[in-house]
C-alpha cells in the first residue's frame, strides 16, 4: 500500500485477478470433512462387527479388541485431522481475499489437495470395512473359513517345506531359462540367408510354447516323460525325477517369453555398434558377445524381472502332477480340515515372495529412466 497525504491508499488489485475469481473450495472442503466422518464411522462400525464374530477368549480377545480400537481410532484422526485441515485452507482463502488474491488462491489450492487426502484415504477405509464386513457375516463363518488361526498353525510347518521345494524349483529354472532364452534369442536373429532354417525353427518353438498352456505342457512333459521313460530322465526315481521333470516343463515354456525379452533388447541397440565392431575386426560371434548382448542384457532387467516373478508364481502349477510343493500340502490339510485357510495361507507366502521383487523391479525402471534424463 502506498501513503500520500496522510491517506492510505490500498494496492489496485491487477484486471488480470479481478476477471478470475478466487477459488476457495469452502464447500468442497467441508463435504470432505464431513464424508471423512462418515467413512470412519462406518470403518469403527465395520471393525466391531468382526470384533463380534471372532468368538475368541481371555487374553487373546483383549488383545484383537485393543488392535480394533487403535485402528479405528487411528482411522478417524486421520481422516478427521485431513478434513479439517481443507477446512482451515479453504477459511484461509476467503480471509485472504480481500487482502492478497496470489495467496488466497495458493491457500484453495492447498485445500483442493487435503480434500483430494481425505478421497483417497475414504477409499482405503472403506476398502478395510468392506473386508471387515466380508469377513463378519453370517456370524463369523466367511471368517472361521478363510482365517481360522488354528488350521493356519497347524499348516505352518508343511507351509515352510513345501515353500522351500518351491523356491528350489523357481531359482534353478531362473537360471536354464536365462541360458536357454538367449540361446533362442540368437537363434532368432541369425543373420544371413543361410540362417532361415535357424530362424523359422526358433520361430516355431517360440509360437508354439508361447500359445501352449503352462499346465498342458506340464502334463505332456512330466507325466508323458515318465510313462516313456525318456532318457535321460529315466535314470531317476521318485521325488528327484518329478523335480528334473517339472523344472524341465517350466524351462520350456519360459525359455520362449524371455527369448522374446532377449530379442528385443538385442534389436534395440543401434546398428551402428554392430558395425563398429565389425569394422574393427570383430567376427559376429565375437561383436554379439563382447559388444551387444551386454549392452541388451542391462536393458531388458526389468521385463526379465516380471518374467520372473511370473515364473515364480507358476511353479505352483506342479500341484497337479503331485510334486508336493505349497499348495498340494495346502490342498492336502485343507481336505483333512474342510477349512480353505491354508489355501489363503499359501497365497501369502507367494505374495510375500512376489512384492520384493516387485519392488526391485519398478527401482530398476526408475533407475534406467534418471540414466536416460541424466544423459
Amino acid at each position: 500500500m502506498a501513503v500520500a497525504g496522510g491517506i492510505v491508499e490500498e494496492p489496485a488489485v491487477p484486471a488480470i485477478q479481478r476477471f478470475h475469481p478466487i477459488r476457495t473450495h469452502l464447500g468442497r472442503s467441508i463435504a470432505a470433512l464431513v464424508a471423512g466422518l462418515a467413512v470412519a464411522a462406518i470403518t469403527a462400525v465395520a471393525l466391531k462387527r468382526f470384533y463380534d464374530s471372532l468368538g475368541v477368549v481371555g487374553t487373546a480377545r483383549t488383545v484383537w479388541a485393543v488392535c480394533l480400537a487403535v485402528l479405528a481410532a487411528v482411522v478417524t484422526v486421520v481422516l478427521a485431522a485431513c478434513g479439517s485441515m481443507a477446512v482451515a485452507r479453504s477459511l484461509n482463502a476467503v480471509r485472504l481475499g480481500h487482502t492478497d488474491r496470489v495467496a488466497a488462491r495458493a491457500s484453495g489450492a492447498d485445500a483442493t489437495d487435503w480434500t483430494w487426502y481425505v478421497a483417497g484415504l475414504s477409499v482405503t477405509a472403506l476398502v478395510l470395512a468392506f473386508l471387515a464386513f466380508f469377513l463378519a457375516a453370517n456370524d463369523g463363518a466367511v471368517r472361521h473359513q478363510y482365517l481360522d488361526w488354528d488350521a493356519i498353525d497347524q499348516f505352518l510347518p508343511s507351509l515352510w517345506k513345501g515353500l522351500w521345494l518351491n523356491i528350489k524349483v523357481f531359482l534353478v529354472a531362473e537360471v536354464l531359462v536365462l541360458i536357454w532364452g538367449l540361446v533362442l534369442a540368437f537363434a532368432r536373429i541369425f543373420p544371413g540367408k543361410a540362417g532361415r532354417p535357424v530362424r523359422f525353427l526358433a520361430v516355431s518353438y517360440i509360437d508354439l510354447f508361447r500359445g501352449f498352456p503352462a499346465i498342458i505342457t506340464i502334463y505332456l512333459i512330466v507325466l508323458g516323460f515318465q510313462a516313456a521313460d525318456v532318457p535321460p530322465f529315466d535314470r531317476l526315481e521318485g521325488g528327484t525325477k518329478l523335480f528334473w521333470l517339472s523344472t524341465t516343463a517350466l524351462v520350456l515354456v519360459y525359455g520362449a517369453y524371455v527369448a522374446e525379452v532377449y530379442r528385443a533388447g538385442l534389436e534395440s541397440i543401434h546398428w551402428s555398434q554392430t558395425a563398429a565392431a565389425r569394422s574393427l575386426g570383430l567376427s559376429y560371434g565375437q561383436t554379439m558377445r563382447y559388444v551387444i548382448t551386454p549392452q541388451a542384457v542391462r536393458r531388458i532387467i526389468p521385463p526379465l524381472l516380471n518374467d520372473f516373478i511370473s515364473l515364480q508364481k507358476d511353479t505352483a502349477l506342479l500341484s497337479v502332477i503331485g510334486l508336493l510343493e505349497v499348495l498340494n500340502r495346502a490342498r492336502l490339510t485343507s481336505n483333512q480340515l474342510f477349512n480353505l485357510s491354508p489355501n489363503l495361507a499359501a497365497g501369502v507366502a507367494f505374495v510375500l515372495i512376489t512384492i520384493p521383487l516387485a519392488r526391485l523391479t519398478d527401482w530398476l525402471v526408475a533407475r534406467q529412466a534418471r540414466a536416460r534424463a541424466g544423459g
